[in-house]
């Protein structure tokens, strides 16, 4: 499990690595970590309005911050989020101007409102929303809010998911967990859904999934897994939570991680209608009534009732497994040589779990990984070295990863110990 609170069992291990891990380093030494901006609380996403100029959200205050040639302004905005737990001001997307409308940026955010207090209420108005604003850039301000997906944030608090990527149609993508504690709790049935492989689950409501609309709110289409909202929003379903999404710039495919619950991390090419398997399968495991494993699902996984939505919906192996969950949360393909043309469209990922991130080739076909010696088989054991696939480690709590318009890899992070967030960049010695 991974927190953006962080979790009991990552705030022990972040707090033991902080101890024993002195800043972030990387195994590559033609390359080196550079700080950009710091002293951030909790910072959980960053997006790019140009060359050094770039937007960062913090979770638990609400502020989004402009930091601009290292110069850091704001708040641009507050937003009065929830911050209990995985919830907060979350997830960032910017539609930057076109030929058409060049005084127009369209800035998305995804973050968790509820308004009453639980602990002394029974009253459940608590929801995640994403709205759309406008971007003045000359004067540094987020006007005309449009509420444009309201979901649903109960049980809760954990698994908000929150991500949001936009792809080249500039149609809007948006990770939601499972919302569900992850400890199994009994008699929590009014929340289980056929996104989460119920058979006589309750109809979807846009948990457990990743879902498509239009910059307007609008469903894509009639739907891929079904014709009515919510359902027709779906592009992939079955997911316990995931922090990070990314589109393949050679092939537009769309890729994930998953975070498992003790168990069972995953990276997932998500075609449309893929079935992620939650809560049936976790990794390569069937699970038992209360998500633990029950053996390994064989390759036909006919032993598994999947819900299928009249076979719209498709489920599809992960294409890597961490047994021992490492937490991984951002995903992003660098686009760029900058660091040298072995990384070029490579796929990186970051973690909670000892700050680190993790590098991986694709095969010629780009539908699965190209991994080295004992990790040919697609999960990494305890009996099995990472060290191949480690690129570097020490950052603390990785939260975002991106690639800058300089080409550059982004790291944001933060250290549960201090509280302390940053965003770091990865550059050649030579610069």
């Amino acid at each position: 499990m991974f927190s953006l609170s962080f979790g009991p069992e990552y705030i022990i291990n972040a707090q033991n690595q902080n101890q024993t891990i002195v800043g972030p380093s990387l195994t590559d030494r033609d390359l080196r970590v550079e700080l950009v901006a710091r002293d951030f609380d909790f910072p959980t996403s960053i997006e790019f309005l140009g060359k050094d100029d770039f937007l960062l959200l913090e979770k638990n205050t609400g502020d989004i911050y402009r930091i601009l040639n290292g110069n850091v302004t704001g708040p641009l905005i507050h937003i009065d989020v929830s911050q209990k737990d995985e919830r907060g001001l979350l997830g960032i997307a910017i539609l930057k101007n076109d030929n058409l409308n060049k005084d127009k940026t369209f800035v998305f955010l995804y973050y968790t409102l509820c308004t009453k207090d639980h602990s002394k209420s029974k009253s459940r108005d608590c929801g995640n929303y994403v709205y759309r604003y406008r971007f003045e850039t000359e004067n540094n301000t987020l006007t005309d809010p449009k509420l444009i997906l309201s979901l649903p944030a109960l049980p809760g608090p954990s698994h908000n998911g929150g991500v949001l990527e936009l792809d080249k149609h500039k149609n809007l993508y948006v990770t939601v967990g499972d919302l569900q504690p992850t400890n199994f709790i009994q008699n929590q049935s009014v929340f289980n859904t056929k996104s989460q492989n119920f058979i006589n689950g309750t109809a979807p409501d846009g948990r457990a999934g990743i879902l498509r609309l239009t910059k307007d709110g609008k469903p894509i289409g009639h739907g891929i897994i079904g014709d009515k909202y919510p359902i027709n929003l779906y592009f992939a379903y079955g997911i316990k939570n995931s922090f990070g999404i990314s589109f393949d710039p050679l092939t537009g495919n769309l890729w994930d991680t998953e975070n498992g619950p003790q168990f069972g991390d995953e990276i997932n090419l998500v075609k449309p209608g893929f079935n992620s398997g939650w809560e049936k399968v976790q990794g390569i495991w069937k699970l038992n009534q209360t998500r633990e494993k029950d053996g390994i699902l064989s390759k036909s996984s006919k032993e598994v009732e999947f819900v299928n939505f009249n076979g719209k919906g498709k489920y599809s192996n992960p294409e890597f497994v961490w047994d021992k969950t490492v937490a991984p949360t951002a995903l992003i393909f660098l686009d760029s040589d900058k660091l040298g043309k072995k990384y070029k469209n490579d796929i990186f990922v970051g973690s909670a779990k000892n700050g680190r991130i993790y590098d991986f080739n694709l095969k010629e076909n780009r539908k699965s990984l190209s991994l080295p010696g004992n990790l040919t088989d697609l999960v990494l054991n305890k009996k099995d070295s990472s060290s191949k696939i480690i690129f570097g480690e020490g950052f603390g709590i990785i939260t975002d990863l991106e690639v800058g318009p300089d080409g550059y890899l982004y790291v944001v992070s933060g250290f549960r110990k201090t509280d302390e967030g940053s965003v770091y960049r990865i550059i050649p010695n030579s610069n």
